[in-house]
């Protein structure tokens, strides 16, 4: 007769975090930053309030994991967007750049300003800041394989990265905070005829206004 293996008492710690940081980000997008606290947190993840300081040291930093985990997912949109395009479709590989960096930051643009606004300013300097982060470096890789392999010529690869980050930040939240509902496709265009210009690539496409 064979007879099952008991199943283990505790949960493995990789798990135990992730499902704290899911309470977590279900109370902050539900109550706000300020408003929750610890015990709602492990309440919702079903442990107990000590078990909380095993993973993170304070809100703040459940916070902050939560930024990075928002980052690393954004980032693998993005890549998933690029890597369906040829090879050799450069213009097509900017193009799925803007085109996932629109619909990915609409999409949990709520999540997105609880987690690197919530309680704290957006930094300048560091890792995770507005101009160096790895969304910052994705975009420079990609500028710069494209200058290997002929398909456009930039003097200054990491600079237009940090421009087109910027810019794509600002126009964005620009078209959020002014129309009731964003026109994605026309948001679209305009960021795909400006990484079209900052790489020197004739646009091809009418912008409808």
């Amino acid at each position: 007769m064979r007879t099952s293996k008991p199943k283990p008492r505790t949960k493995p710690p990789e798990e135990r975090r992730i499902e704290l940081m899911n309470a977590a980000q279900h109370l902050f997008l539900e109550l706000g930053v300020a408003s929750t606290t610890i015990e709602q947190i492990t309440s919702g993840a079903n442990v107990a309030k000590g078990t909380f300081y095993l993973y993170f040291s304070s809100k703040e930093d459940i916070l902050a994991a939560l930024g990075e985990r928002f980052a690393q997912e954004h980032l693998a949109r993005l890549k998933k967007a690029i890597a369906a395009v040829s090879k050799e479709d450069w213009r097509g590989k900017l193009t799925a750049w803007a085109k996932a960096n629109v619909n990915g930051y609409l999409d949990s643009i709520q999540l997105h300003d609880i987690v690197f606004h919530g309680t704290r300013p957006p930094t300048r300097e560091g890792r995770g800041g507005m101009v160096d982060n790895i969304v910052v470096d994705h975009m420079y890789e990609l500028l710069r394989d494209g200058i290997d392999a002929g398909a456009w010529s930039i003097e200054d690869p990491r600079f237009a990265a940090v421009f087109l980050f910027s810019g794509f930040h600002g126009a964005v939240d620009h078209a959020y905070t002014r129309e009731k509902q964003v026109n994605r496709r026309r948001l679209t265009q305009r960021l795909e005829h400006l990484c079209l210009g900052v790489v020197g690539l004739p646009n091809r496409r009418l912008i409808r206004r």
